[in-house]
């Protein structure tokens, strides 16, 4: 790979974060996906690393290896999973789970690519939030460490920007992705009802916010830090018609 500009797009083998990474090398970056399982396709300039970012130590393993071989440019936080459960039936476990990563891999990673991003003093460090973050039913842990995912983020732009780190969020709201899939059946009365309560009329795909991330990505971007953008069609502004 070469030394211009390395990305790192955790999640990066399917929906989204494919989506981010195959933007990323069209666009002439080298790009590092980190995720459980390989992706279904190729390209010269991917490099593909397999971690479960739930387990602190293959992460922090992963981290390492990473920073020791490439010179990261780009931070893309993009991995997550739901676990969608009733307050009443929340486990401890899981918030712990969603905890570690949807904050602690990205700590990690983040310390193990900070030194390179220093030296050269310059960085690129997208977290992915989610409209969840604002409050969701059946999202008690979810919700939580995406909304913990902007605090860090905006402690993170104070503590970089000195060093030409910007740090930003974006936060997608209903997105088409096996993830999305998962909770709610393609074509069903549901989804329907969900494209028609939001502004826009439509569910989001994952190149709606792949735009986002890379707006945030550019390094002549220089002057914005600390934001988060919702990518949401409009279901972050309101939820009531009265």
């Amino acid at each position: 790979m070469s030394e211009q500009m390395v990305a790192v797009v955790t999640g990066g083998s399917a929906g989204i974060g494919a989506d981010i990474c195959k933007r990323m090398l069209d666009d002439g970056y080298d790009v590092v996906s980190i995720a459980r399982r390989a992706p279904d396709w190729t390209h010269p300039r991917l490099k593909t690393v397999q971690a479960d970012l739930l387990d602190a130590t293959a992460t922090e393993e992963a981290a390492q290896e990473i920073a020791r071989e490439f010179p990261v440019s780009h931070f893309i936080h993009n991995a997550g999973v739901i676990w969608p459960k009733l307050l009443g039936e929340v486990k401890l476990e899981e918030l712990q789970g969603l905890t570690q990563i949807h904050l602690g891999a990205a700590i990690s990673l983040m310390q193990a690519f900070l030194p390179g991003m220093t030296e050269r003093n310059f960085g690129r460090v997208v977290l992915m939030s989610s409209r969840g973050a604002l409050g969701l039913q059946t999202r008690t842990a979810y919700s939580a460490t995406k909304a913990g995912m902007i605090g860090m983020a905006r402690t993170w732009a104070l503590e970089l920007a000195p060093k030409g780190i910007t740090v930003n969020v974006v936060a997608p709201g209903p997105i088409q992705t096996d993830m999305y899939y998962a909770v709610i059946e393609p074509g069903s009365e549901r989804e329907k009802a969900l494209a028609k309560a939001i502004p826009v009329q439509r569910v989001g795909r994952a190149d709606d916010v792949t735009r986002a991330v890379m707006f945030f990505a550019d390094p002549a971007n220089s002057f914005v830090t600390g934001q988060t953008l919702y990518v949401c069609g409009g279901a972050s502004v309101g939820t009531i018609t009265i």
